[in-house]
């Protein structure tokens, strides 16, 4: 299996807003949200719980997906998450 060490993520905040953003650590990069440490848009914001996230093989990949990701509306968000969870889901019950 090839190692894929750079994440598209998605949190939600407690106001139940979207932060979107790139790591090559994703559970170091959650834990630095949540002690405040993280992104000025989610220290105001906490606690923050991860929603969605896609691992890429470079960073650039996984950045132009957050790019992509950050022009689209709230309503086209929750869209493509709820779609790709699904995706997810159908994917493991097969196995």
């Amino acid at each position: 299996m090839e190692n894929h060490n750079h994440y598209f993520y998605v949190v939600e905040c407690s106001d139940e807003t979207y932060y979107a953003g790139y790591t090559n650590d994703l559970l170091r990069r959650i834990s630095v949200h949540n002690s405040g440490k993280g992104a000025k848009y989610t220290r105001a914001r906490l606690p923050v719980s991860l929603l969605w996230y896609e691992a890429y093989k470079t960073k650039t990949e996984a950045m132009k997906k957050e790019y992509w990701f950050k022009q689209l509306t709230r309503k086209q968000k929750e869209k493509y998450i709820r779609k790709e969870k699904q995706k997810s889901y159908e994917s493991t019950k097969e196995l």
